[in-house]
Parts: structure tokens; sequence; C-alpha cells
């Protein structure tokens, strides 16, 4: 990770830990749950070099970010709160945007609240979420897949970290990082188990070393999972919170990418919404949708170089 500059800024009432490396137009990294900027090594080394200056912070939560007590500060409009700041900080009237799993969730929310700062938006596994005017986020997700599913699981204070913590944080970032399986996560209540991965194979894949699970185990273990779990636990505050932008379109320039073994591809009736053309009803500025052929979820590490391109071959139109 040479070159690669670290620092801490002060941004919405909290200390954010941002890696940055390159000059040029800058490219702002949102990660996703369990990651943190790291996930973005590949596209920071290779994009800077290409003439752009990345950006990628621990979100709130994470890593060497500051980690506020109560539930209620993960909401979505703190956490957006702190990437208005910190695009402030960098004394730039736009950035190009790059978010992955509930960085791309995030991302959405920037999009709508503040389109005017992003000059266009990739888009990885987590399209837009359709904002239903009648019931929560969670309810619905409940509502088609029971008391089991992983999202639902996360929602009580304490009780999934106590079984985090028996298994440990080696254990629970391999199993979700490594994970190919398709679906929605479904696992029981009392044990954490191989609840993303039940296949989970003692050697690593090869796009992910010794090194790089090291490095994201040293972080959790120091903050533990509570933080990242927090993202899930406000879903339903976020759907009170968006009630005004309830059929807002995103007309920010968008591309998609996932890839076709995806949890998130192959779960919640998205498949269908995204080639149906629901999703591009939702988001306009939507210009190109990617499905990655035999890539599960975190493709920004599972497949660097087919994602580095993607990102390049869009943002270079701007």
């Amino acid at each position: 990770m040479e070159g690669i500059e670290h620092r801490s800024v002060e941004v919405n009432g909290i200390n954010m830990h941002v890696a940055e490396k390159g000059q040029g137009p800058v490219v702002l990294f949102l990660h996703g749950f369990p990651e943190l900027w790291y996930s973005w090594r590949h596209q920071i080394l290779a994009l800077s070099d290409r003439g752009y200056r990345c950006v990628a912070p621990d979100l709130r939560g994470f890593g060497d970010t500051d980690a506020p007590a109560s539930v209620d500060s993960y909401n979505g409009f703190h956490v957006v709160g702190d990437l208005v700041a910190l695009i402030q900080s960098l004394q730039v009237e736009q950035v190009f945007l790059v978010g992955h799993d509930w960085g791309a969730l995030i991302g959405w929310y920037l999009c709508m609240f503040r389109p005017q700062l992003i000059k266009a938006y990739v888009c990885l596994s987590v399209p837009f979420l359709r904002r239903n005017p009648t019931v929560p986020t969670v309810d619905s997700m409940r509502a088609l897949y029971g008391d089991d599913y992983y999202i639902c699981r996360f929602q009580e204070e304490g009780k999934v970290e106590a079984e985090m913590a028996q298994v440990g944080a080696e254990y629970v970032v391999k199993n979700i990082i490594t994970t190919r399986k398709t679906g929605p996560p479904i696992f029981p209540k009392g044990e954490y188990g191989t609840a993303f991965n039940p296949d989970m194979k003692q050697d690593l894949p090869s796009w992910l070393t010794q090194q790089d699970l090291a490095y994201f185990v040293s972080k959790f273990k120091k903050t533990g999972f509570t933080g990242g779990l927090n993202y899930y636990r406000n879903l339903n505050k976020n759907w009170e919170l968006t009630a005004p932008w309830s059929g807002a379109k995103i007309k920010v320039s968008v591309k998609f990418i996932t890839g076709e073994l995806d949890m998130v591809y192959t779960s919640l009736g998205m498949k269908d919404y995204i080639e149906s053309g629901g999703f591009k009803e939702d988001v306009p500025g939507l210009e190109e949708v990617i499905i990655q052929p035999g890539v599960a979820h975190f493709n920004n590490q599972e497949s660097p170089l087919d994602i580095t391109n993607h990102i390049y071959d869009f943002i270079t139109k701007f």
C-alpha cells in the first residue's frame, strides 16, 4: 500500500480516518460491511496512477473513524452529513462517487440529498431501493423472509455481537467476505454458525491474501462489529427520515455493476427490478448495467481489475 497517505479529518462532530492517494479529479470510495477503506486498495492504487485523487474513508463506526455510542447516530442523515463535510474539506465542488454494499446505499442517499456534489456515480452491488410508502424497510424484509433473515437478526442490540464474539472476528470476516452463496442469507437464532457461507473453506480464495484478511481482522478486533451493525438498525429510521423523498428520482449519471452470484442481486426481487425497467424508472440517470459472470458480492475485491476498468471507462466520459 505504498504511497497511500492516512489522515484524520474532523467532519460533522466526529474524527474520520481517510486514506488518500493521487492528484486530479476526486474519486470518493464508500465501503460496505464488514469492510474498511482497505476494500478499495486495488482501485486506489490503479486510479491514482491514471490521474485521479482517490479518497477512501472508514465510515463512522468502522476502523479508525470514531464510533458514536447511540444507535441513532448511524442513520442516513448523519452518515451523509459526514460525507458532505468530507467533500467540503477536500475543497472541490464535485466528486466522482463509487460505493459498494452499505457504501452503495449511502451513495444513493448522497445522490438524492445533494446531487450537485456528485459528478457521476459508479454503484456496486446494491441498486437504488425504491421506498415503499406504506411499509417500513425491515418490516417488508421480515414479511418476505421471516425473522431469521440476516437483516432481521441484526436488529436486536448486543445479540448478534455476542454470537460473533463467540466465533471471533477472523471467522466472521472470512465467513462473510468469501461467501459465494446466492439468495437471501438466512440463519437460525442462538448461533452465528455458518450464516453467510455454509461452505467456508480453510484456504482463502486467490483474490484475498492472509495479509488482507489480517488487516480487516485487526481493526474489527479493536472496534467490534456494533458500529457496522448499527447501520442495519437504522433501516426503518431511514425509511421514516426519507419520507419527503418518497417517489424521488435519481438524476445523477450512474453505472451499476454487480456479480451474477451476488446475494443482493439474487434476492429481494432485485434481478427482476433491474431487468424489468423499474431501476431505470427510479434512476433516469442510469446509463449502464454490468452483470459480471461468476462473480459474487465483494466484486471490488474479487475482480479488482475489471471493476477498476469499469470505473475508469465511465468517469473518463465526464
